[in-house]
């Protein structure tokens, strides 16, 4: 009656580590992402002053549901160009988790000789996401809009 016992004490432990492990690798975090309304963006975090300098100039281009997200620790009059820029992108500066200013369609840069304009809200941000051109129209993001930022 013992072994009996003992096997099934065994087995039950067996079975609940499973199921710990299994929820464990189910229910991982997932990648970074921003959502806004209805729509999910897949994040690169641009952490370093290195990579936020670099930005999205190192793509040809993203996917649709992709964006760099430019964290900041503190609100800030930040501007960002289209420094070496391969494609068009809609630049959002967000503040406490709301939209705060978009720039739309910014353009690449014609050459690399031309004079870039600096894109600065008016206001103080604290992050500035980035994604491809025209989506803020197309999914009707406007100012005050909430961001969702998962990390």
């Amino acid at each position: 009656m013992k072994k009996i016992l003992l096997l099934l004490l065994v087995i039950t432990v067996i079975f609940i580590a499973i199921f710990l492990l299994s929820n464990f690798f189910y229910n991982r975090p997932n990648k970074p992402n921003a959502i806004i309304g209805n729509h999910l963006f897949n994040l690169e975090i641009a952490k370093t002053d290195k990579q936020k300098a670099v930005g999205l100039a190192k793509y040809d281009s993203i996917p649709q549901d992709f964006g760099m997200l430019f964290p900041f620790i503190k609100s800030g009059y930040y501007a960002f160009w289209m420094k070496n820029m391969k494609f068009p992108i809609d630049i959002i500066f967000i503040k406490s988790g709301k939209i705060l200013k978009i720039f739309p369609n910014v353009p690449a840069p014609v050459s690399s000789n031309s004079a870039l304009p600096i894109y600065r809200p008016e206001e103080q941000s604290d992050t500035v996401l980035e994604i491809n051109a025209g989506l803020s129209k197309r999914y009707g993001f406007k100012n005050g809009d909430t961001v969702i930022i998962n990390l």
